[in-house]
This record gives C-alpha cells, structure tokens and sequence, in this order.
C-alpha cells in the first residue's frame, strides 16, 4: 500500500512472528504475559498484520476474528522512528477491510478515543488496571477448585456470557500457557466463576476474573494471588462500570496505574459485565 514514507507490505504475521508484537507492546509499556503468542494466534491464525518497509517491519496490528460477527483490534503500534508517515493508517485501513461485516471492539488508550470514535467506534465503558501485591498466601475457600479435563472442556460454554462470541480455541490455549493458574469456584456441583492468572514481563495478570456475586470473586482472587510469589506484582483491568469489581481491588490495596476505553463499531453486546471482576485482555477482549 502507497504512504507518504513509501510502499507499505501488509500481509497476515506467521505465528512465529506475534512475538515481535509482544516485544514492540512491551517496549510501550503494555507488559505483555510471557506465553501469550500461541494463545493469541489460536483464534484466528490470521488476525495479526504486519507492514514491511524496504524490507524492515514498521508497522503491526491485530483484529482477530471470533464466530462469524465479532472482532477485537489490538497491538496497534508504529515503530517511534516511523511515526507520522502515514504507516499507521494505511495498516490501519487493511485490517479494517478485512473486518467488514462484523462488529468491532477495542481498548484504546483514553487519548486516543476521539481519533477512534472518528473511525466509527462508540464508547462503552472505561477499563481501570489496577496494580498491587500477592500477599503471604492464606487457607483457600473450600469451593475452590483446580479444574481437570472434563471441566476444562466445558469451560467455554460457561464463559460465553461474558464475551461477544465463541472463543473456544483461544480460551482453551489461554488456560494452557506455561505458568498459567486457572482456578474455578463449584458450588453444589455447578460453576460459579472461575478466573487465570499468568506470568507477564512484570509480575502477574488477572484475567479473566469472571463471577455470579461478589463472595466469588473474593474467593477466587485470593486463591490466584496464592499461587504467586508473597510480593510479586499483581495487575486487575476491571471494568469501571462494574462498582463490585472496583471495589474488590480496593479491598485489596490496589492501585489504578493505567485506563482504556472500551469502544465497539456499534451497540455494545449483551454480555455480563456486571459479573465481570478481571478483562480477560486488553489486546484481545
């Protein structure tokens, strides 16, 4: 594609190349987890786009596609020597063609909100990442559960509630990274949240934190922080709209550090976001 700075190559990242993307997210500060490459590619082995210059790549972002009507847009990132010449957009307009049709979804950076809503994107929600510290693990919550294959398997049809589409391949990969902890709460034989925590550049993230009522939630956010060092840095991206999931990170000395829009292509989907305590991701939803 023709920009001011040259001829941009677009085309779809091989798997081993998300990397790049994680690295050049890490570099803005995004601190990405350490195993997240294969579970972002699982979804769609094609919603990663890269732009070479001359060779070089300048440019990356993803749109990956879930079921037949919803995408999430993340990592959309400009190498810094490259800004300001007409790379981002051009990346920007080619993963936009290819999502035609479905209902889009992103968090954007709060500054970034006006140029969003210029590209037809509409504001839902506000995400607050909150940061704090595992503490020296205590007893666990009887209904705590390590879930085995079975339950692993049926995981994704509970979760449906909480996302705009299917994501079975991507959950099913996510809960299976190296370091990964995934922990479910059962209670009179049925699931009543479950939530993961993984190992990123720096210390650990919660998500997804999903819960029927607040007494979950707690039970599940201590059982996750035990399974991390006493001390390690602790990340929860809760929904603002969501006053109990607020209010858990509260509870628990967190801090806000870091604030994204969550903005769609139009009408918000119906999903349980009051029953939403952790973001899964702000890249991919």
């Amino acid at each position: 594609m023709q920009t001011p700075g040259g001829t941009l190559e677009i085309r779809p990242m091989r798997p081993d190349e998300i990397g790049l993307a994680l690295d050049w997210a890490a570099a803005e500060g995004w601190n990405p987890g350490l195993h997240d490459a294969a579970a972002f590619a699982a979804e769609d082995p094609e919603g990663f786009l890269i732009g070479h210059l001359d060779g070089a790549p300048v440019a990356v972002i993803s749109g990956v596609r879930y079921g037949a009507d919803f995408a999430f847009l993340g990592f959309y990132i400009v190498r810094p020597d490259m800004r300001g010449r007409g790379h981002g957009l051009a990346i920007w307009q080619a993963l936009m063609a290819r999502l035609q049709g479905r209902l889009v979804g992103l968090d954007g950076v709060v500054a970034q909100q006006e140029n969003y809503r210029r590209s037809g994107f509409v504001l839902a929600h506000r995400n607050i990442r909150h940061e704090g510290r595992a503490t020296v693990a205590g007893p666990v919550h009887p209904a705590i559960v390590t879930p085995g294959a079975a339950e692993r398997a049926a995981l994704p049809a509970w979760d449906r509630r909480f996302f705009a589409a299917p994501r079975a391949a991507f959950l099913n990969a996510w809960i299976s990274r190296p370091g990964t902890v995934l922990r479910s709460y059962v209670e009179d034989g049925r699931l009543q949240g479950y939530g993961v925590i993984r190992p990123c550049r720096t210390g650990f993230k919660i998500g997804p934190l999903f819960a029927e009522r607040p007494a979950v939630a707690e039970a599940l956010f201590q059982a996750l922080t035990a399974a991390v060092p006493a001390g390690a840095p602790v990340f929860l991206d809760t929904p603002a709209v969501t006053p109990e999931a607020l209010a858990l990170a509260t509870r628990h000395g967190m801090t806000p550090v870091f604030e994204t829009a969550r903005m769609y292509t139009g009408p918000a989907p119906d999903i349980a976001i009051d029953r939403t305590y952790g973001i899964t991701s702000f890249e991919l939803g």
